[in-house]
Parts: structure tokens; C-alpha cells; sequence
């Protein structure tokens, strides 16, 4: 943090806009070699990059779950008939189809089937209960419903149609799914009403009626944000959206090796980093997919990488945390991994010193949000990268800094301001939110909400959400940054920093901290207090600091501010 505050005092630097149109931008001075700076993209449906690997690759696995696996084109082939199955039980295009699964094979199925069939796929949480999975439903407009039958006990299918609008409702379960048997007679299970997945495949043939589609304007999914202030909102993400963010992942990656990489799939399907990061990258370079059920379980993640020898690892930064201090990690041979990117918030110096050391590894952190489809910026593999930035822009995008109050005036280098976005992933606004749609996108760039500085060598430094930044006595102060400081004291494991109004100084600063195992009982809450007193400059030092078992945390592993502020130490 200290090297960044010097940065100011250079004066040409100050004067001069951080990346504003027309000038040369001050985060090509680090461009990573090998990576261009504009890419030809082709305007094609998203489901292609599955049929291009099918032909590449045919024989190549495509996914591994446990002990199965499946080629790209056994995967291409059923995707196919699920595309024709839903087109006979009525999918036209434009057609919402809703999608409920944990990270199994029948959800990757379905998903590249949907877009085959025309239609537009959002995925709902694992993690929903009952009146979430009805809200997304509803506001969706989703007239179908493939869900894994483990959640059958979260809906009335009797009701759902009159509730929600869904009229067909497909359950997919995991028994014999990697050889379905080619020789059942009808659409439907034996008891004659209730539609299963693997039936559809068996009764359709791989050849799902063509539809036209615009890539640039039609809808591949409606990606449903995570609802920090009120209910979530659909976020409207085309074809062309993420097609063009994958391949600006392929190209910070000039090193990968399409066709012989192993991808660890253990960030949640549902969440638009894995399925960007993840499956769809995963599947335009052809590589083996292995799927990880819980990813908060440290040995099915260690299993998954002696097994399988993973060479890309897309994570946060709890995940490479959790495995730095598993008992026993030296003893694992996890050298296969070669690249790891790190998101959905801040990676701390010691977690990913510690992981690189123990992988030899590069880790890095980046940047992203739903309505980019999602990635924004990454720290280079090659070249220079800086811990405690979220890197370079990807090619074709870019950013400026802009005043909180109006939103009009472009800051200068080192100037904290609202950072926009403007390039070929940036959504499309939100679904039946049109004055949402225009606070959030003006005049082409993507307003992102989060407070950030471009620094003199045009690297970026996420501050903080706008809604989560903290006054204290006047000061602003990012609870990001004060969590980064804290995981410099060697007894803290995981911390979350939230603001507690307080009449006399405005917000005071609150620390939830999780200590390592053999901290426990060692340090008290007055202790960690001193320590961030001698450590910490004094209007961010947390004054009430409480010791908890965990830090409540989202599937992804981000951790859930929200929840603390409730008072909440843990989740339902």
C-alpha cells in the first residue's frame, strides 16, 4: 500500500486523465508481450465454440465428474438431442429456459442444448430456497425448467405454472447419465407424466432444427446478480457478449496449449465467473473439464488436481487460502498447475506467496462483474504484474476514472472516482429495468459502482463498492483495503471488516476475524486491536474486533458483508 502513495506526487502524471479517449493508455506501457491489443472476433452463435471443439477434438475428454467421463463428442451429440427435445416440447426462440443444478454433467448438457434450441438459459443458485427460486422464475418470464431432482423439495410443481409461468417442467437425475440408453420408446418416464432429461435424449436424434441467430443482439443467458441492495436483476448477456470475453482470456494466455489443458471446475456453474472462466473458455480450447462438487471441501479440490493434474485453476481467494493451510498441503504434489486466476474479491500478498511457493504456480488476480460478461482486467502471466491491482485491461477494453458526484468529469492518474468500462463484453442492461439500465450504462460505458484508482503505470486498484465504503471522523475508508492490512498479523486465517453506525464518529470499524488453528485461544479481540494500532494508520484501525469460527461466505466463496451487518455470523 505504501508504494502507491507516492505515486501523487508526480505532477504531469496527476494532470493527465487515466485512459481517456483519444490518448495513448497508460496501462500499455506494461502491455504483456505476446498478448495483442486488438482482436477479429467472429460473430457466431456462443454454442459454436462446442461444436468447433467436437471437431478439433472429438475424442478428447470433455468433462471428468468422480470417475466418469465424456468426450466432446459424446457432449456435442447430447447436446444436440436435448436442443431437440426442447424444440418438440415447445422451446421457440427468445424462450427463457431456467436451469437448476449443482456442478454436474446434465447442466452443461442443457446449457449449450438451450442456446441450440434458440433459447435463453439462466441458472439458479444451489444455495436458493423457496421464494428466491420462485422470484427468478417469475421475473425471468421462464416458460421451462430442467432441474435436478435433489431439489425437488424446494417447489410445488403442482402450483409452480400458476405462480410463476413455467409450463414445463424437465428433471434430470445422475443415474446412468454418461451411457444413456439409446432404446426408450417415449418422451416421458414410466409413471406417463414426469419428463426426465435423460429421455429426451434417448427419444431425439442429434439433429436440432437450425435457428437463425444475431449474435450481437440475441440473448444467450439472463445472469442474475446477487441483489446488494434489493431484489437481483437480470442481467442481459448475448451471444457475442461472452463469446468475445472468452477469447480475450485465450489471449492473456499465449502460452495455453488448446486441446492438452486440464481446467479445475469447482467455482459454482450458476455464477457467471465459472461459467465464463470455466466451462466456456474451458470448451474453446478443448479442455478436459474436471467437475468438483463442493469447493469448499479442501481434499475433493486436492483430489481433483493429484488426480486429474490440473494445469488452470480459476478460484477466489478463500479457495487458494484454504488449501495454503490444509494440513498436510506440503506433502501435494499439485506442480501440474500452471496458471490460476484469482476473482470475486481482493487477493491478499501472503495467500498468494504462499500458494505460488507451494505450486510453483502463477496466481493472479483480476477483475470482473455480471455485466461484463464478466472480465474486465487481469494481472499478466507474462510481464510485470502488481499484487494488490487487478491488472491490465483485457485487449479491446477500456477505462476511465470518473467523479462519484456527476459522473462526468474524467479523473486523473491516481484520482479515486468510479471506475467505466466500455468493450465488446459489456451487457446489455438489465431485463425489464429500464431506468436501471440507464443509471448503469451511458453513452456506452458500463458504470461499475466500485470506487478505483488508475495508477501511473495504468494498472487498477479496486477501492472498494461504492455501497460498502465507510466514513469514519470524516474519512473514507475501504473495508477491502483494512482486511488486506489485517492478514499481515501472522494469527489471522480470514477477516471481514464492516462499518457499525455510531453517532460520534459515524461509522466505527468492525473486524470479524478467524484465527489459525494454532492461534486459537492464544490472542484475544484487545490484542488484534494493539496490533492494528501499531500497524495500521489510525482511521483504520478497527476499535471493535470480534473472533468468530467463520466468515459467512457466498458459494464462490465472497465473503457476505451483508450478512455481518445484520448481525449475522453465519448463514441459514
Amino acid at each position: 500500500m505504501g508504494k502507491k502513495e507516492a505515486a501523487p506526487q508526480k505532477k504531469p502524471a496527476e494532470s493527465k486523465p487515466a485512459g481517456q479517449a483519444g490518448q495513448e493508455k497508460p496501462w500499455f506501457k506494461f502491455w504483456p508481450p505476446g498478448v495483442p491489443k486488438t482482436i477479429k472476433y467472429p460473430v457466431v452463435p456462443l454454442d459454436s465454440i462446442l461444436r468447433d471443439a467436437a471437431k478439433k477434438y472429438p475424442d478428447s475428454i470433455a468433462y471428468s465428474y468422480y470417475d466418469s467421463q465424456m468426450t466432446y463428442k459424446k457432449l456435442d451429440d447430447i447436446s444436440d438431442r436435448v436442443a431437440a427435445g426442447l424444440v418438440k416440447l415447445g422451446v421457440k426462440k427468445g424462450d427463457v429456459v431456467a436451469l437448476h443444478f449443482t456442478n454436474v454433467p446434465p447442466c452443461i448438457a442443457s446449457y449449450f442444448g438451450v442456446l441450440r434450441a434458440g433459447g435463453i438459459a439462466t441458472l439458479i443458485s444451489p444455495l436458493f430456497k423457496k421464494m428466491e427460486i420462485k422470484y427468478q422464475l417469475k421475473d425471468s418470464d421462464a416458460k421451462f425448467l430442467v432441474v435436478w431432482e435433489g431439489f425437488d423439495g424446494l417447489y410445488d410443481y403442482d402450483a409452480l405454472p400458476n405462480e410463476t409461468g413455467v409450463r414445463v417442467i424437465i428433471h434430470s437425475s445422475l443415474g446412468n447419465w454418461f451411457n444413456p440408453d439409446p432404446v426408450a420408446s417415449d418422451a416421458v418416464s414410466t409413471d406417463g407424466t414426469t419428463l426426465y432429461l435423460e429421455d429426451l435424449i434417448r427419444t431425439n436424434e442429434p439433429k436440432p432444427p437450425k435457428v437463425s441467430i444475431n449474435p450481437k443482439e440475441d440473448l444467450a443467458i439472463l445472469q442474475y446478480t446477487g441483489g446488494t441492495t434489493g431484489m437481483p436483476k437480470g442481467g442481459m448477456i448475448t451471444h457475442y457478449n461472452i463469446l468475445t470475453n472468452i477469447l480475450q482470456i485465450k489471449a492473456i494466455f499465449p502460452e495455453c496449449e488448446p486441446g492438452k489443458e486440464v481446467m479445475m471446475m469447482a467455482l459454482p456453474l450458476y455464477h457467471i465467473y465459472a461459467q465464463c472462466a470455466c466451462m466456456n473458455f474451458g470448451t474453446l480450447i478443448g479442455a478436459n473439464n474436471v467437475l468438483v462438487g463442493n469447493p469448499r471441501e479442501a481434499d475433493e479440490l486436492i483430489e481433483a488436481i493429484e488426480k486429474h493434474k490440473i494445469t488452470i485453476f480459476p478460484g477466489v481467494a478463500a479457495m487458494f487460502n484454504m488449501l495454503n493451510n490444509h494440513e498436510g498441503i506440503e506433502k501435494v504434489n499439485m506442480k501440474s498447475i500452471k496458471y490460476c486466476t484469482s476473482g470475486a474479491g481482493p487477493l491478499p500478498k501472503e495467500v498468494q506467496d504462499k500458494f505460488e511457493k507451494l505450486t510453483g504456480a502463477k496466481l493472479r488476480e483480476g477483475y470482473g462483474l455480471t455485466e461484463a460478461s464478466p472480465f474486465v482486467s487481469v494481472n499478466p502471466l507474462q510481464g510485470r504484474f502488481k499484487n494488490g491491482t487487478v491488472g491490465l485491461p483485457l485487449p479491446d477494453t477500456e477505462l476511465k476514472i470518473v467523479d462519484v458526484e456527476t459522473g462526468t468529469k474524467v479523473l486523473g492518474i491516481n484520482e479515486v472516482g468510479e471506475l467505466c468500462v466500455k468493450g465488446p463484453q459489456v451487457f446489455q442492461g438489465y431485463y425489464k429495468k429500464p431506468e436501471e439500465t440507464k443509471k448503469t450504462i451511458r453513452d456506452g460505458w458500463l458504470y461499475t459502482g466500485d470506487a478505483a484508482i488508475i495508477d501511473d503505470e495504468g494498472y487498477t486498484v479496486i477501492k472498494e463498492r461504492l455501497k460498502n465504503m465507510l466514513k469514519y471522523k470524516g474519512h473514507s475508508v475501504y473495508p477491502t483495503e483494512v482486511e488486506a492490512l489485517l492478514y499481515e498479523n501472522p494469527a489471522i486465517l480470514e477477516c471481514a471488516v464492516i462499518g457499525i453506525k455510531d453517532p460520534q464518529v459515524g461509522e466505527n470499524i468492525k473486524a470479524y476475524v478467524v484465527l489459525k488453528d494454532n492461534y486459537v485461544g492464544k490472542i484475544t479481540e484487545k490484542e488484534i486491536i494493539e496490533w492494528a494500532k501499531k500497524n495500521i494508520a489510525g482511521y483504520k484501525v478497527p476499535h471493535i474486533v470480534e473472533i468468530i469460527e467463520e466468515i459467512p461466505k457466498s458459494r464462490i466463496g465472497k465473503i457476505l458483508h451483508r450478512v455481518l451487518r445484520e448481525g449475522k455470523t453465519e448463514l441459514d
